[in-house]
């Protein structure tokens, strides 16, 4: 069983610091770093940043292809993972974009979501949605697909983690409905995930 013991000496990574209430949990890390370490995917965006992105940018080092690109509100946190990037030697495998969240008006209701501009790397063909954070509001992750889509790639895979939450059961749900996914599976691990795979 993963832990977080065990993915540092798996990817090299010791002395990275963690926090259980805040990173992801280890099965959801040791579900999403086997999946890159499989299929090889070129880009990675994540929404939030922190233990997973350097695991996800050791797999791409590892593959030796592909760049996990994370979006984080949080500019302290952010300069945190951008100081364990550089610590770590991945700075060509992963990046912190500061992504202050912003009112985003989705189907006659206003989000705090992430600002996404002309630097998010199109042909997305990994997403991971661990952000922001549930208390912000209710259903606080539902834009990601409308805001992220238009730079998919003609495959995307989605990692929804969390899904065990009523919130995050109702939105796959609406993106179920609204984008009409090729497959939705549910993964009954710590917190839950919702594994989503977008064709065009």
């Amino acid at each position: 069983m993963a832990s977080y013991e065990s993915l540092r000496n798996k990817f090299d990574l010791s002395g990275l610091s963690y926090t259980e209430d805040w990173s992801a949990a280890p099965d959801f890390l040791e579900l999403i770093s086997n999946y890159c370490l499989k299929t090889k995917p070129l880009n990675i965006i994540e929404c939030s940043c922190g233990f997973s992105t350097l695991v996800l940018a050791r797999c791409c080092e590892i593959n030796k292809t592909g760049k996990v690109t994370s979006l984080e509100n949080g500019y302290e946190f952010a300069q945190q993972t951008r100081d364990q990037i550089s610590n770590y030697m991945l700075d060509k495998y992963a990046g912190v974009i500061d992504a202050p969240l912003i009112k985003q008006p989705l189907n006659d209701r206003d989000y705090q979501w992430y600002t996404v501009d002309n630097t998010i790397p199109s042909d997305i063909d990994l997403l991971i949605v661990d952000g922001p954070p549930g208390y912000i509001q209710k259903n606080a992750r539902y834009p990601a697909i409308n805001m992220l889509q238009p730079f998919f790639a003609e495959k995307c895979r989605v990692y929804l983690d969390d899904a065990a939450r009523n919130d995050e059961r109702e939105i796959v749900e609406q993106w179920r409905r609204q984008f009409s996914p090729a497959s939705v599976d549910y993964i009954e691990n710590e917190r839950g995930c919702a594994v989503l795979d977008f064709t065009r």
